[in-house]
């Protein structure tokens, strides 16, 4: 079973079809209604049709019984997938009073097989809300990460119960180690900015992560993930690209290096961009000054077009041309003092 695919593999030799079986005697499975002129016939397996004709029949006769939550477990095998199986084995788990924490031990089990399934991780969250334990969640969310450190479905549920039960404290070390290990790993630069989002971008905590990102970028300049990591800090604050010198000095040293990664480039658009109307903006605005970064800009994304980002040179010719019609509108409501 992998990912909510239907199999037959995960059962045993020695199994036996429930219509064989003395103790659903009682039971008559109710086979899968596909109307009068289905257009396409699935081919589904013996097995499978013996087990979803009686879950069938078990869930229209509302019964809620050991026997019952045990065919769940056979129909969970052959579809992971499936939402009706997983609500009801938890309607079933609810009328039994059944032991959760042998529940979760199972669900675990079936998360290390469907890692990538949305309905067993959502059973998983029903029951630890249930138990009100989130004691487990960080262990089984990093044995998967460290399956896949780039897992959708573990980053969800592993942000859900740090945010739920506040699980905060120690989330930025581990994050440290797996960007660490893979700098380009976006989830866990997500992640990073998720946990310091929660506490808050002091200017301590800005200047402390551009420093960090930094860093990263200057080891790996080709590498988006950073390079987004840094632009959501500069959102933070004035919101302005400009607003850490070090953050300007940093990327005009790189570009004087002679380095050509696109997401530098395309941040150096943004900022130049932007100082080009803080120049204008300012009173006695300096003419040479904002012309430089016009030039500069419009340099800029040509580079991008013919060059670096050839794949998307249309959409750097719309940036180039957006930005002439937004200074020449900035100029003639200025009544063209600036002389730009």
């Amino acid at each position: 079973m992998a990912d909510g695919n239907s199999s037959d593999e995960d059962f045993s030799d020695d199994w036996v079809l429930y219509s064989h079986r003395p103790g659903w005697a009682d039971i008559e499975p109710l086979p899968q209604d596909d109307g009068e002129n289905p257009v396409v016939m699935i081919q589904y397996s013996e097995k499978f049709n013996d087990v979803f004709g009686y879950l069938r029949a078990i869930i229209s006769r509302q019964e809620k019984s050991e026997r019952a939550l045990e065919l769940t477990k056979d129909a969970a095998k052959l579809n992971a997938a499936n939402y009706t199986v997983w609500q009801y084995r938890r309607d079933i788990l609810k009328d039994l009073n059944a032991d959760l924490y042998e529940e979760l031990s199972y669900i675990g089990k079936v998360i290390a097989e469907n890692p990538k399934n949305y309905q067993v991780w959502h059973h998983r969250r029903v029951i630890v809300e249930w138990l009100d334990d989130p004691s487990s969640e960080l262990t089984l969310t990093e044995s998967i990460l460290d399956m896949d450190a780039k897992n959708y479905h573990a980053w969800q549920h592993r942000q859900w119960v740090i945010k739920k039960y506040n699980l905060f404290d120690d989330e930025l070390q581990y994050v440290d180690r797996l960007i660490s290990e893979d700098m380009r790993n976006n989830s866990a630069w997500n992640e990073r900015f998720f946990v310091l989002k929660h506490g808050g971008f002091t200017p301590e905590v800005l200047e402390r992560e551009i420093n960090y990102v930094m860093t990263r970028v200057g080891l790996i300049k080709n590498n988006e993930s950073p390079w987004n990591f840094l632009r959501g800090l500069l959102q933070q604050g004035t919101g302005k690209l400009t607003q850490f010198p070090s953050v300007i000095d940093f990327c005009e040293d790189l570009y004087n290096d002679g380095i050509r990664s696109p997401y530098l480039l395309a941040f150096l658009v943004d900022l130049y961009e932007e100082r080009y109307f803080e120049v204008l903006r300012t009173t006695g605005g300096n003419v040479d000054e904002a012309e430089e970064y016009r030039v500069k800009v419009q340099d800029l994304c040509e580079s991008m077009a013919n060059q670096h980002d050839k794949i998307r040179c249309k959409y750097w010719r719309y940036i180039a041309e957006n930005f002439r019609r937004k200074a020449e509108a900035h100029i003639n409501a200025d009544g063209g003092r600036n002389g730009v």
